[in-house]
C-alpha cells in the first residue's frame, strides 16, 4: 500500500489550484459521469477504469458509465457521442496511445460538457483539465538514478515502445538520455519498437545482446517491456552484469525490485490508479464549482530497492 506521506503529496498535487465554490457535487442529484476508454487491453488502463469507478463508491448519487473502444478512435467517437446523448454531467477520456481525437473533443466542446483527461493529453480541441504523469522528468530522475549507479560511465540500451509518434515514450526516453548525454555513458537506441509488451522488450533484448557487447544497464519506456528483457538478460546468463530500469510501478516490477538478487534497479512511478482517483476527484469539484488547474503532473518517484515497500501492493489491478 502507498505511504501516508506519499498519499498526502498526492492530495495537495491534486488539489492545488483549486478554488472550491459554496456548492457540493455530493449534494446534486443522479450525476451521470462518462469514463471514455480507448482500450482496456491492458492492466494499466483496466486499474484507471477500475479506480474511477472505485473512487465513486464514495457517492452514493454517482454514477460511471464505462466504455470501452478497443482501440478504435472512430469508437472512440461514437462512445462519446453516445454519452452526450444520454446527458452526462461530465467525461474523463483515457485516450492509451493515440496523439489525437478533434472530431471526440469538439462534440464534448459544444456540449458544453467538463472534460478530464488522464494520462495522456490529447492534441486538438480544448478540454477542462489534465491530470497525468511528467514523463520527461521521470526519464530524467531515472537518467539520473542510472548514471549515478554506473558513476557516470558504461553502456545503456534504450528498448522503445512505439511507434515513433508516441510523445509518452519519446518524453521518457528524451528525459533519460539528456541525463546520460552530461557523462561519458554511451547510449545505444536499439532500431525497433518493443510494443509495450514483455514479449517485444524480450525480444528487442534479445536482439541486443546479439549486437551489443558490454552492456551495463537497461532502460525501457515501460514496465512490461523490461520483464520481457529482464528474461533474455536471464537466459543469456548476464542478470548479474546488467541491471535494468524503466516506468510505471507495475505490481510485476515492484515484486522484482523487492527480490534481494534481482537485477530489476528501479522504475518510475507513474501509478494508473492514482491517476483515474485524481482524475475522478479533480471532475467531482469542478462539478462542486471549483475552478481547477488546466494541467496537473502527479508526484512520480523513483522506486527503488530502498523504497519500494511504500509503493508494492499485492492486491493491485495493475
Amino acid at each position: 500500500m502507498y505511504s501516508l506521506n506519499y498519499l498526502k503529496s498526492l492530495g495537495v498535487a491534486i488539489m492545488a489550484g483549486l478554488m472550491l465554490a459554496p456548492s457540493a457535487a455530493d449534494a446534486q442529484d443522479d450525476l451521470k459521469i462518462g469514463m471514455v476508454n480507448l482500450s482496456l487491453c491492458c492492466a494499466y488502463f483496466v486499474g484507471m477504469d477500475m479506480a474511477v469507478k472505485n473512487e465513486a463508491t464514495a457517492y452514493s448519487n454517482v454514477n460511471i458509465l464505462s466504455t470501452d473502444a478497443n482501440g478504435d478512435v472512430a469508437k472512440l467517437t461514437s462512445d462519446i457521442e453516445d454519452l452526450l446523448s444520454q446527458n452526462v454531467d461530465g467525461l474523463i477520456v483515457s485516450g492509451a496511445w493515440i496523439e489525437a481525437a478533434p472530431a471526440a473533443i469538439e462534440a464534448i466542446n459544444q456540449a458544453g460538457v467538463p472534460l478530464i483527461m488522464v494520462d495522456r493529453l490529447l492534441k486538438g480541441g480544448d478540454y477542462t483539465s489534465w491530470v497525468g504523469p511528467d514523463n520527461r522528468a521521470i526519464g530524467e530522475g531515472i537518467g539520473e538514478y542510472i548514471a549515478d549507479r554506473l558513476k557516470g560511465e558504461g553502456k545503456v540500451i534504450i528498448i522503445r515502445g512505439g511507434p515513433a509518434d508516441n510523445t509518452i515514450g519519446s518524453d521518457r526516453s528524451d528525459g533519460v538520455k539528456a541525463k546520460l548525454a552530461e557523462t561519458d555513458v554511451n547510449v545505444v537506441v536499439a532500431p525497433g519498437w518493443g510494443g509495450w509488451s514483455a514479449d517485444g522488450g524480450f525480444k528487442q533484448m534479445e536482439d541486443m545482446l546479439a549486437r551489443e557487447t558490454g552492456i551495463s544497464a537497461v532502460f525501457c519506456e515501460n514496465d512490461s517491456m523490461c520483464l520481457g528483457a529482464q528474461k533474455a538478460i536471464g537466459d543469456a546468463g548476464m542478470s548479474a552484469e546488467i541491471f535494468i530500469t524503466s516506468v510505471d510501478g507495475e505490481k510485476g516490477a515492484l515484486a522484482e525490485i523487492m527480490k534481494a538478487d534481482s537485477n530489476y534497479a528501479a522504475t518510475g512511478l507513474n501509478s494508473s490508479d492514482q491517476i483515474g482517483r485524481a482524475g475522478f476527484q479533480r471532475l467531482m469539484a469542478i462539478l462542486a464549482g471549483a475552478m481547477a488547474e488546466k494541467k496537473t503532473a502527479l508526484p512520480s518517484p523513483i522506486i527503488t530497492s530502498e523504497n519500494v515497500v511504500k509503493y508494492y501492493d499485492e492486491n493491485s489491478a495493475f
